[in-house]
């Protein structure tokens, strides 16, 4: 039970060449595996809101999900890494980079990965989130281009937030190494894309619909990219991406690498690797749909109490240092981020509503742990990492199980322990 990418000068032009308290009602229970039912609105958007396109649609279960080539699965908890990092074949500059940045064992899905894509063959990766699957592709792609400078790989993500995030490890790995990206995302300015894709840059990250107007624009050219990563594949389905992903994926080479990786694994995403790759290696570190890190319980709000007054509760207890809360509706969160401001709590929101730029401050206030809460819908806190989040609270019920898994994979990240609370 509960109590309570800067571009250094130099550069060359691209040419097409280079390719609570007891008072509060709040009566704790464990978290079953049974879906929470999603009755009972608030007036912080707790309805069901639009509907969602390419989501869910039951549990069938493809047969194909029983054809598995080349699986490998390990547990987690009793992992012990087959490699470290200076055992694998990547050159000594990025084996420098990756000792500066602390890095000493693989995680799971590093260890099983980066030998395979190393080998450039076709991956999928099923994984919690929050294992390391950045660092998975990133390492052995890095290593591609710096044999080959006229290397172009292409990393498609759901939000603005990852792409950034990304790029930012990205950077990290490869600093004084003369490796380019550019993000291009909804939300900033795209001249400033524009310009930047005049160069040549070795990595292109972004988000669907803003890279497939870049490619209307003639600004990317498809066919010059021989590499792809799909990152939160499951996700980019369930946003509807469907069209504009086939899109990408029909532009480029045939002969091409591409990497698949997903936190979920349904019949539409079996379908989605049938088509997109050739004979994947697949590998699964998965062990639980949630992570073993993570404490799961549940907030009962008596019938006529107030959500409001459960979570203030909650707020003022010393453990809730760095709350991430999740709301169903932008107007929701929004208003509920306000009124937890008017009552003293160091509060902002993240929503589609926002702009860009204050998306990234409210982000980075939270990061830096100049505030206390995060409100956040779904869509704008998809595939945050964000260090030492205490709870994640679900003050809105989650439209599906998979949006659970992601929502509460924001705490309890790098083995450490968290907790997720869900309002019902």
């Amino acid at each position: 039970m509960y109590n309570k990418s800067s571009h250094s000068s130099g550069r060359k032009p691209f040419s097409s060449r280079s390719g609570p308290s007891a008072g509060s009602g709040y009566k704790p229970s464990r978290f079953g595996r049974g879906r929470p039912s999603s009755g009972g609105g608030s007036r912080f958007g707790g309805g069901r809101g639009a509907p969602r396109r390419g989501g869910p649609k039951g549990d069938y279960i493809d047969p194909s999900k029983f054809i598995n080539k080349a699986i490998i699965t390990e547990e987690v908890e009793h992992f012990v890494p087959e490699h470290k990092f200076h055992e694998f074949n990547l050159l000594p500059e990025l084996k420098q980079a990756i000792v500066a940045k602390g890095y000493v064992l693989p995680t799971p899905i590093q260890d099983r990965a980066i030998p395979h894509i190393l080998k450039e063959t076709d991956v999928v990766g099923i994984a919690n989130t929050g294992t390391g699957k950045t660092a998975a592709f990133l390492i052995p792609l890095i290593n591609k281009v710096l044999h080959n400078r006229k290397e172009n790989i292409l990393i498609v993500v759901p939000t603005r937030e990852l792409a950034i995030q990304i790029e930012q490890e990205l950077k990290g790995f490869t600093k004084g190494m003369k490796i380019f990206s550019v993000c291009c995302v909804g939300g900033a300015n795209i001249g400033l894309q524009i310009r930047d894709l005049r160069y040549h840059n070795n990595f292109v990250i972004g988000t669907p619909g803003r890279l497939k107007d870049l490619i209307e624009r003639k600004v990317i050219h498809l066919s010059f990219f021989k590499n792809i990563v799909l990152d939160e594949a499951d996700r980019m389905l369930d946003m509807g991406f469907i069209a504009d992903m086939r899109f990408l994926m029909a532009g480029m080479q045939k002969d091409r690498q591409t990497l698949f990786f997903s936190a979920t694994l349904s019949s539409e995403i079996e379908k989605l690797i049938k088509e997109f790759l050739r004979e994947p290696v697949r590998i699964s570190v998965k062990t639980s749909d949630t992570a073993k890190t993570v404490d799961q319980d549940v907030v009962k709000v008596p019938k006529g109490g107030s959500k409001l007054d459960v979570l203030h509760d909650l707020l003022k207890q010393k453990e809730f240092s760095k709350v991430l809360i999740f709301g169903k509706t932008k107007h929701g969160v929004e208003k509920l981020s306000k009124m937890l401001a008017e009552r003293g709590f160091k509060a902002e929101s993240i929503h589609g509503n926002k702009t860009h730029g204050n998306r990234q401050r409210s982000l980075k206030l939270f990061k830096d742990s100049h505030i206390q809460v995060l409100v956040a819908t779904d869509v704008a806190a998809r595939g945050l990492d964000i260090a030492d989040v205490s709870h994640v609270i679900n003050f809105d019920i989650p439209a599906t199980y998979d949006d659970y898994v992601h929502r509460i994979g924001r705490t309890g990240r790098a083995n450490k322990k968290g907790k997720a609370l869900t309002f019902i």
